[in-house]
């Protein structure tokens, strides 16, 4: 039984290219992002996306994560193989921090 569910679990993370409690968490966070947008206390995704990613154009943008508590998207990048994050207040738009890369 054990095999089996070992076998599954890596049969995700090559079909998914992540793990489940990954798969799991990203959709936990996008739908605190949107409970959070659609109550009108953080700005929409679209709207923090459009004022970051003109500031990385030579990083690919690879997604993000949401912080309820702090109301805090991360922004990620990768930039010649380093992965650089964006912290982004969700209330006002303004970048908080960037680090990495």
């Amino acid at each position: 039984m054990r095999m089996v569910v070992i076998a599954l679990m890596a049969a995700c993370v090559v079909f998914t290219g992540q793990a489940p409690a990954d798969a799991q968490s990203r959709h936990s966070d996008q739908n605190a992002a949107r409970e959070a947008r659609q109550a009108g206390r953080i700005l929409p995704l679209r709207e923090i996306q459009r004022r970051v990613l003109p500031q990385m154009p030579d990083a690919q943008y690879l997604g993000f994560d949401f912080e309820p508590p702090t109301a805090t998207y991360t922004l990620k990048f990768l930039r010649e193989g380093a992965v650089i994050w964006v912290d982004v207040d969700g209330r006002s738009g303004h970048i908080l921090r960037r680090t990495g890369g």
